[in-house]
């Protein structure tokens, strides 16, 4: 699978190239079995309630069934609107009807993966590149999220596909963040450009920018200091480094990427409603779904905001970031919950 779409000027899809050497020594689990992993609470959360639905033989579905089954939806926090889609299709399906694991398992995949889709032209997992090098990505986030992280990740995808990258450390506040950067950039094989402790963000942007542009890098990533959504300065501040990074590359930045905390809950939907309103988000990047029993969170935000998901972050080492795809999304967390209660 692909995991880039070139602009334009350049439609041809390039596969990933071969893990380096050091990686390669370690075996691989297969992709369904690292996202059931990363999955596992999620899908604990889900089949503990699923398996006591599923206990007395010869149930039926009734309202006192569809109401335990709404719970237990609503516990992974995909959300009240799907949840009760969700109820109402097993309602249809199953009135009066003895339990049948199989028809509830259908309509929840079914109602999730049309909540899931991306929207119309957006094609699942992967970025938009530019059609003209280079391309410029600038990454969003609240402090703690997994971000800086979460850029090595997606060099470290670039960099095994061939492609030289630059990252812009814009998180100029924190030194500690810089560093942490700087080391990842050492480990994936990217560039980086810092400023002092303090400095204006924007204009490490427009370094890492002009660096990129002037020594023909492919990709530019430029991470931002972490923020609240209710800080109205720094928001501001975003809209000010988009403004710097367009005077030098047109139609840049070419993604800006928000960076959630699957652990976050029912708080990501108003993170992305600051971040999508402040910085013109055109996609998600799903952290720490390996630590999160609330993965299902991806459901109302990728449904509320038209945000299609890039990226699920399954772990901590360099190579644990992997393209979004609903259908094996949905395949790791409903096998994993239905072999729970099983």
């Amino acid at each position: 699978m692909a995991l880039f779409r070139f602009g334009s000027g350049d439609k041809k899809a390039v596969e990933p190239a071969a893990v380096p050497a050091d990686d390669a020594a370690a075996p691989k689990r297969g992709l369904l079995d690292r996202l059931k992993a990363g999955l596992a609470k999620t899908a604990q959360v889900l089949g503990t309630d699923v398996r006591d639905l599923f206990k007395r033989e010869g149930r039926l579905v009734d309202d006192a069934f569809l109401e335990e089954l709404r719970a237990a939806l609503v516990k992974t926090d995909m959300g009240p609107a799907a949840a009760e889609a969700i109820v109402a299709d097993v309602r249809e399906r199953l009135r009066a009807r003895v339990v049948e694991p199989d028809v509830v398992l259908d309509s929840i995949r079914r109602q999730l993966l049309a909540r899931l889709a991306p929207p119309a032209g957006v094609g699942p997992g992967g970025l938009t590149l530019a059609a003209t090098a280079p391309t410029v990505i600038l990454v969003t986030g609240v402090n703690g999220s997994g971000k800086t992280t979460s850029i090595a990740k997606l060099a470290r995808l670039f960099t095994r596909d061939g492609k030289r990258v630059v990252l812009g450390a814009g998180d100029t506040f924190r030194a500690a963040a810089v560093e942490q950067l700087a080391m990842w950039a050492g480990r994936v094989g990217a560039e980086i450009v810092r400023g002092d402790t303090g400095s204006d963000p924007a204009s490490v942007a427009h370094r890492a920018v002009a660096k990129a542009v002037a020594e023909g890098f492919d990709v530019c990533i430029v991470d931002t200091a972490g923020r609240l959504q209710t800080q109205s300065n720094l928001m501001q501040e975003l809209g000010k480094i988009r403004r710097v990074i367009a005077k030098q590359v047109p139609d840049a930045p070419h993604e800006t990427l928000l960076v959630l905390d699957a652990t976050a809950g029912q708080n990501a939907l108003s993170q992305a409603k600051g971040f999508t309103e402040a910085a013109g988000c055109t996609g998600i990047v799903l952290a720490k779904l390996d630590g999160s029993a609330r993965g299902g969170v991806i459901v109302p935000v990728a449904e509320q905001f038209g945000l299609p998901v890039r990226f699920v972050g399954l772990g901590e080492s360099a190579d644990d970031l992997e393209p979004f795809v609903p259908e094996r999304f949905l395949d790791a967390l409903l096998e994993g919950a239905f072999e729970t209660a099983g």
